[in-house]
């Protein structure tokens, strides 16, 4: 057996011990300060009402003393106000206010749960004096209200996420989380068997409620991911009997879509049911330039040509959530779906050498397709104990996922095949998982908090090479490239959090301990290698407010990023005709050191924000290309050093004029990189920066935005990639009381979204250059049925409030 070098150790840092010294003096005896807490449910199903105004008035004079609406648990704390009399108004559209009259002290005011009744509201006489921000901030994660950014049903999460703080997307609509595409995405705080990148293409904007973006996440979730978590929270409603969500989008060359969301809504008992489809076919020119220098002689190739690529997908899903009592919740979900990614590529292929310099002149194509079949299911329940946030969660799930993928590139002159390669990769995945949390609180605002959270995961991989052969006319297996490897994961983690607030300043600290078991069998061979280790995780998180719309946060966070399967093989497996892969069984882990300071506030109707960031990454895995042959170059993942990232981030939101909204996004940092690479050491740095200006004039019912994002080049250890600007437009029309909605969208409008890649190493040197059609035009039209509309909750003159947290 290969046993991975890496031994479980773990080094008391500095950070863990700020950490412990700050959870020994939070946990001490304090006062506690006058304030009013409270949380608001729905009196029939015993949901928390998001987003319910609290207003404090004057019992004197009935001036407003303060204001704050609830979270996503349905709870809210006004803090301090002075001792008197007073009364408190609760608010929530389409529900019955309810009025309290309360004589405030030295001590604070319980005001336990507040049931709010449906009411008959006539709309006509409602008046909306503001909407809720678009963006809220909490002590460890960015709160984005999906339903505030105007031009985002018409796709799918990544899309929304475009508009998004610490988000970037490319011309691919590929995601990537302050620069890094090693991120962990929820939905609804559960984890889900796809892949990153493959669930945010799938979801459909339109079914989203909010997104929580967390760069320095908390000791409860899971580390793994270099750049943090990205939390989809699905869009939920209120109202009882049947409702619906219909929504299709068409565009230009092979682009169209839709999907169907239903709920039947019921005292204790609530049903969901949906379904997607969608087909994304992109079309562009591309152009790669190689050389080799291989035994002695220098090869070149140049392919030039059109391409066309997209993603394909459909899934059906249910649910149901039944309470048996108001004190428990029992949810039970269904989701299975069938997801594919196509590439096909016609170029003109040149190849020739130093030595002949007479250019051969061909063509290749080459047709690339993975997908398959997925399933999961989760069960989960609720218990609450009465007290405002004193509850018991748990959840299991269960998911399956086939994945195959295949490469066919052929070299023609003429009608004949002059060579080809097809390479293979198969194999399903299994995954269980289970998550238990506990939550106690003390007093008004403080709370304890652990769990523990376990996975299972088997999976099996069968890679295959087969080359064409000019006698029978067929491809043969090359049974020396033919492997059949089966991975079995386990993972548990532990963890606890205690949080609370002293006054204005907020405090969370949180230790998470996680035991690796991994094994990796080739089954050809009998060779096996894997992992068997501790980690610990510290995390520390602090906010101060003052002065009502004003804060201050601090966090520091440490993570991992594991090495994935195929990384560890110590083999090669044939990507196409030009790139092999090989892994490395002794990788380590990456490790992450996350710092952020931030602040927002809001001055004369500007809202402003601005975080400071600093992450080092340990160990950081770069695939290392290198020559394999006269014009194929090996790729193998390896530990080259370390990485640095110092920067900030800024985010400037206020109206020109009354419905005229500005927003304005910038990023701006120094990244570093050194170690060595191939037994050569190395150092390269790039000063990188992005800006996204979005500019949204409404009048009446009809919204016109325009998005501007620029993003500077960028270096990794042995490569550039360049920059880009792009401009998109987009129409809204809101018709029949809102119920019918029309888009039109055109994104790249002067076709400047290109992507450009150069790379350099010993023996090779490789130019990329992908021009993408432009511009992409949709088209999309969307539908309520019976009340399933966007949230509409009436404001009385607060600043805002907090985002909502994890919803069960």
């Amino acid at each position: 057996m290969i046993q991975s070098h890496l031994t479980p150790k773990w080094r008391p840092v500095r950070p863990l011990m700020v950490f412990l010294c700050f959870f020994l003096f939070s946990s001490s005896g304090t006062s506690q300060e006058a304030g009013i807490s409270g949380r608001v449910l729905e009196r029939e199903t015993r949901q928390p009402l998001e987003y319910t105004n609290i207003v404090l008035f004057s019992a004197d004079d009935s001036t407003q003393v303060a204001g704050t609406v609830t979270d996503g648990k349905g709870e809210f704390v006004l803090k301090n106000p002075s001792p008197g009399q007073y009364y408190l108004d609760v608010l929530f559209l389409g529900y019955e206010r309810q009025r309290f009259e309360l004589e405030i002290g030295q001590n604070p005011v319980a005001m336990g749960d507040i049931l709010l009744s449906p009411t008959a509201v006539l709309l006509g006489d409602v008046v909306v004096e503001g909407e809720r921000p678009s963006l809220t901030y909490e002590i460890d994660k960015k709160v984005i209200d999906v339903s505030q950014l105007p031009s985002t049903i018409s796709g799918n999460a990544a899309e929304v996420l475009e508009n998004v703080p610490s988000v970037q997307v490319d011309i691919e609509g590929n995601v990537s989380l302050r620069g890094s595409g090693n991120f962990t995405v929820l939905i609804d705080g559960r984890p889900t068997i796809l892949d990153a990148q493959e669930v945010l293409q799938q979801i459909p904007a339109s079914a989203i409620g909010r997104i929580e973006i967390i760069t320095n996440p908390s000791a409860k979730y899971d580390p793994e991911g270099t750049a943090g978590v990205i939390n989809i929270i699905m869009a939920r409603r209120r109202e009882r009997g049947l409702s619906g969500l219909l929504t299709g989008n068409v565009g230009l060359r092979e682009k169209y879509g839709g999907d169907a969301l239903f709920e039947y809504r019921v005292p204790g008992l609530n049903i969901i049911a949906g379904g997607d489809h969608n087909n994304r076919i992109f079309f562009g020119r591309e152009r790669e330039e190689n050389s080799y220098a291989f035994q002695n002689s220098t090869n070149f190739t140049q392919t030039v040509g059109d391409a066309r690529w997209g993603r394909y997908s459909w899934s059906l899903r249910g649910g149901a959530e039944y309470m048996p009592s108001e004190l428990d919740l029992v949810r039970f979900g269904l989701r299975h779906g069938r997801r594919s990614f196509e590439r096909r590529s016609t170029l003109d292929h040149e190849e020739w050498s130093l030595a002949s310099p007479q250019r051969i002149v061909n063509t290749n194509t080459i047709h690339r397709h993975r997908g398959g079949q997925f399933t999961s299911i989760d069960v989960g329940y609720l218990r609450t104990f009465g007290g405002a946030g004193h509850e018991l969660k748990a959840d299991l799930q269960f998911g399956f996922d086939r994945s195959d993928e295949y490469t066919i590139s052929e070299l023609y002159d003429g009608p004949g095949i002059l060579e080809g390669r097809r390479t293979t990769e198969e194999g399903p995945e299994t995954e269980f998982e289970g998550k238990v949390e506990y939550v106690l609180p003390f007093g008004e605002n403080r709370r304890f908090e652990a769990g523990y959270q376990g996975e299972s995961e088997s999976s099996g991989e069968k890679t295959g090479l087969h080359e064409y052969d000019s006698v029978s006319g067929g491809y043969q297996s090359l049974t020396q490239f033919a492997h059949d490897v089966k991975y079995v994961t386990n993972e548990h983690a532990v963890y606890s959090l205690y949080a609370g607030e002293i006054g204005p300043l907020g405090f969370q600290g949180g230790l998470r301990g996680e035991y690796t078991q991994r094994k990796i069998r080739v089954q050809n061979t009998g060779e096996e290698f894997g992992i068997d280790r501790w980690d610990f995780f510290p995390t520390v998180h602090i906010s101060y407010s003052f002065g009502g719309v004003h804060q201050i946060l601090a966090s520091y966070t440490r993570r991992i990023n594991r090495p994935r399967g195929w990384e560890l093989e110590p083999f090669d497996t044939w990507m196409d005709a030009n790139n092999v892969r090989r892994g490395n069984p002794g990788l380590s882990p990456e490790y992450i050191d996350s710092y952020e300071i931030g602040a927002q506030t809001a001055l004369g109707g500007v809202s402003l924000s601005a975080e400071l960031y600093r992450t080092v990454t340990h160990h950081r895995i770069e695939d290392i290309r290198s020559v394999y042959s006269s014009n194929v170059t090996l790729r193998m993942p390896a530990n080259v050093g370390r990485d640095y990232s110092l920067g900030t981030e800024i985010l400037v939101n206020f109206d020109l004029m009354k419905g005229w909204n500005v927003n304005v996004i910038g990023n701006l940092y120094r990244f570093e990189i050194d170690g060595e690479v191939l037994g050569e050491s190395f150092s390269r740095s790039s000063t990188n920066w992005s800006t996204r200006l979005n500019s949204s004039l409404k009048w009446g019912t009809t919204q016109f935005q325009v998005n501007t994002r620029i993003q500077s080049p960028t270096v990794s250890s042995q490569g550039r990639r360049e920059g880009f600007v792009s401009l998109d437009l987009a129409i809204r029309q809101e018709l029949f009381n809102k119920q019918l909605t029309l888009i039109a969208q055109a994104r790249d409008i002067f076709g400047t979204e290109r992507r450009e890649f150069s790379s350099r190493g010993t023996g090779f040197s490789t130019h990329q250059l992908f021009d993408r059609e432009s511009p992409v035009v949709m088209l999309t039209v969307r539908y309520t049925l019976g009340g399933f509309k966007a949230e509409e909750h009436e404001r009385s003159g607060e600043e805002g409030g907090e985002g909502g947290r994890d919803e069960f």
